[in-house]
């Protein structure tokens, strides 16, 4: 039977077979989990994401917020989801015991956050607002602004947001005109408006923390003069009750095209609409050092990053499974080699083209989830490998990553939407199925947490070239590390073009850097990121193939990925337990691996060539946007 939202036997695969969370139960940090609690953990979330989640996924849509000059109202199931989502404490779940927290690896928290991504993008989105908020103060707070702030924020009582774009600056981060103005007190007194704040106003919670990008008076201009601030719905109390309303207000909701019953808001800063200890301004309070706000600010921004690319994918990936469960059950039509009129149609699935559609969706999902948990993992080396220098590589292949882990999802993953609704035909254009409206959410993670284009400026621009480009040196000998591995199996032929591609990207990229002239260079990032991050992807199908046939043929060493081989760790051998644990199933698990060794071969034959026009357009040093003059356009 078709799973409706994601597949738990993909995730399996993904985190025992391929990663191997297990081994990261040895380390101090995890050794209170084994495979059980994480397999618990995850069950759980899939029972909660289902009854709790998914059940208001089309209501949320179809009844998004509104706001009548003083309240935001929502639908009442929201809360109650997230009262359910909190009280299991999966809110917590990467989160250090001390502070109440599960303690559990990245990669296996990421693993249990798809379910609620999956069955409701827009109520999961306050959560995961929730959660990155806290992890950046947890990183850069005081203690007493951990125990005010966050631990509220842990048990579910409040909920956060970040605020940097304004009406006028947009990702311009630089041009920031909030102010604040230093009291006696040690406190800031807040002044200025915030655009496109999610989850910036509502009555879902006791009290709102607002993480807000802001110049302190007489700093410098440019994002060197930018700090951060804690900024409030309400005053926390001595005591921690929740005190005064803060000079904060709600100016309005912005309607977007999905995620619609996320508040999405304009917020005013300052305006004397509430007078707290007395005068006009929002009470702030700095947050670590003045001046370093973006930095502090990327902690939170980053995470979200990944968030953004995990929910790219999970909403693909429904997508996904909503097709191939209509095709499965649709009878249209005849085979193309059947010409009689009388014969009896046969199911949708059973037509190429259909079959084009859903095989090369089930590879940008499944090629998008391998992605997300591979980040994650990387994430969990780079905090907890026993070794510094492994801690170090894991960093810095995670930079690099990053922005293809926001930018891929969001683009291939999206298509894989659009193709759900072809698959449906007729059908799919309608409200009666879900997939119009997951397209429409999945249709903004693209403009989420930076541009895809600021991305590939990014990845361009900075990513491939810091430290001397030891990111993108890193990033090809951990490729080259399973290619090696592919030497002599079945995929020997698909390593090579694997190679070639690699190859290409690592001369393209000396070809457009040649000069020094950013212009020049990054006039086609978006062609670069485009091509680079296809030649990530179809190096964790290279990775995931190679796993598949140690999995089913029960020999345990489901690919030392080239993480692990570069000193990254982060993609160990896969266990021989949890090889046993995915062969137990039988017949089921040889259609499973035959899935994944063809979906491999797809984005071989299929997608992985895509790469070479585009690495030719970028070798031409095509100057066609960097000379044009926009009279013309």
């Amino acid at each position: 039977m078709t799973e409706s939202i994601l597949s738990r036997r993909d995730l399996r695969f993904l985190l025992h077979d391929w990663l191997d969370v297990s081994a990261l139960t040895e380390r101090e940090r995890f050794a209170d989990h084994s495979r059980e609690t994480f397999d618990s953990l995850l069950e759980v979330s899939e029972d909660i994401a289902r009854e709790h989640f998914a059940p208001h996924y089309r209501k949320n849509d179809l009844n998004e917020p509104t706001f009548d000059g003083e309240t935001v109202h929502i639908i009442p199931e929201v809360k109650a989801a997230l009262d359910t989502f909190a009280e299991s404490g999966l809110l917590t779940g990467a989160v250090d015991e001390e502070y109440g927290g599960i303690q559990l690896p990245h990669t296996v928290s990421r693993a249990c956050f798809a379910w609620f991504q999956a069955a409701n993008i827009a109520t999961s989105s306050y959560a995961m607002l929730s959660m990155g908020n806290a992890a950046l103060l947890l990183a850069h707070g005081t203690p007493e602004q951990i125990e005010r702030y966050v631990v509220p924020e842990l048990e579910g009582r409040f909920t956060g947001t970040m605020c940097l774009s304004e009406p006028e600056v947009g990702s311009s981060l630089s041009d920031v005109s909030t102010r604040a103005v230093p009291q006696d007190d040690g406190t800031y007194r807040v002044h200025g408006q915030k655009m496109w704040i999610s989850g910036g106003e509502h009555e879902l919670s006791e009290n709102i923390v607002h993480l807000v990008l802001a110049r302190a008076e007489g700093d410098a201009p440019g994002v060197k003069g930018l700090s951060l601030f804690i900024v409030p719905k309400k005053l926390v109390n001595d005591d921690g009750s929740v005190g005064q309303r803060n000079d904060v207000v709600l100016s309005g909701l912005n309607h977007k095209m999905g995620w619609r019953g996320t508040t999405n808001t304009l917020l005013n800063f300052g305006e004397g609409a509430f007078t707290p200890g007395g005068k006009s301004g929002a009470v702030g309070h700095l947050v670590g050092e003045r001046g370093k706000g973006l930095a502090y600010m990327f902690h939170m921004m980053n995470g979200a990053r990944i968030g953004v690319g995990s929910g790219a994918v999970a909403l693909g990936y429904r997508g996904y499974l909503a097709a191939l469960e209509y095709a499965r059950d649709r009878i249209q039509g005849r085979p193309l080699e059947d010409k009689d009129p009388a014969a009896p149609p046969v199911h949708l699935v059973r037509h190429p083209d259909i079959r084009r559609m859903l095989l090369a969706s089930k590879s940008y999902v499944e090629g998008g989830m391998a992605l997300v948990l591979y980040a994650a993992r990387l994430l969990d080396e780079s905090q907890t490998a026993p070794e510094a220098a492994d801690r170090e590589r894991a960093d810095l292949l995670l930079d690099v990553l990053t922005p293809l882990v926001k930018t891929w999802p969001s683009r291939w993953c999206l298509k894989a939407n659009d193709l759900a609704i072809q698959v449906l035909g007729g059908a799919g254009y309608t409200r009666d199925h879900d997939v119009e409206q997951l397209y429409r959410d999945n249709r903004l993670n693209p403009i989420h947490e930076g541009t895809d284009g600021i991305q590939s400026l990014d990845l361009l621009g900075r990513k491939v070239r810091m430290k001397g480009g030891a990111g993108l040196r890193l990033l090809a000998e951990t490729i080259r590390a399973t290619t090696a591995k592919a030497e002599g199996t079945a995929w020997a032929e698909q390593a090579a073009a694997l190679e070639t591609a690699l190859a290409r990207t690592e001369s393209v990229t000396a070809t457009l850097w040649a000069d020094g002239d950013p212009l020049q260079a990054q006039s086609n990032s978006w062609e670069y990121l485009e091509a680079v991050g296809h030649t990530v992807m179809a190096w964790l199908w290279l990775e995931q193939a190679l796993a598949a046939d140690a999995a089913e043929a029960g020999t345990g060493d489901s690919a030392t990925s080239g993480g692990a081989d570069a000193g990254a760790s982060a993609s160990g051998a896969g266990s021989s337990a949890g090889s046993a644990a995915s062969r137990a199933s039988g017949a089921d698990d040889t259609a499973f691996y035959a899935g994944k060794r063809a979906a491999a071969r797809y984005f071989f034959s299929h997608e992985l060539p895509r790469v070479h026009p585009q690495f030719d357009l970028l070798e031409s040093l095509d100057r066609t946007f960097a000379d044009l003059d926009d009279a013309v356009l």
